[in-house]
């Protein structure tokens, strides 16, 4: 297996976590992430020093991917007002992705570990 393979493996398990624990985890944006990899398997092979920033990149793909489908994506399980998305910071998706929320600026939870909101 290849650096780029691992890489893109361990994206694509992160990603899914977390489509999954959010409920938004179908078909679709399965077929999505996949659309994602590929995409982002040919960037990585074109600029092997941007692996750390694969995770990051398909998430934030994943994610406008959802918004043009079903809206927003993942939504802010922190703050009382849950109509706003989170999105991966640092932007360009790397070295160590966590989803932030925009309205407050607190990091929610690393790629791979958001959880919905809390009962």
């Amino acid at each position: 297996m290849t650096a780029t393979d691992e890489v893109i493996f361990n994206a694509r398990s992160r990603v899914l976590d977390d489509l999954t624990s959010t409920g938004a985890a179908d078909p679709s944006t399965v077929s999505a992430v996949e659309e994602a990899l590929s995409t982002r398997r040919w960037w990585a092979e074109q600029w092997p020093e941007g692996l750390q920033y694969v995770a990051g990149l398909i998430a934030q793909d994943v994610q406008d991917h959802l918004l043009g489908v079903t809206g927003r994506w993942p939504l802010c399980p922190v703050c009382e007002d849950a109509t706003h998305a989170l999105y991966i910071h640092p932007e360009l998706g790397g070295p160590d992705p966590v989803w932030r929320c925009e309205e407050s600026g607190r990091d929610v939870a690393p790629l791979g570990q958001l959880r919905t909101r809390p009962s």
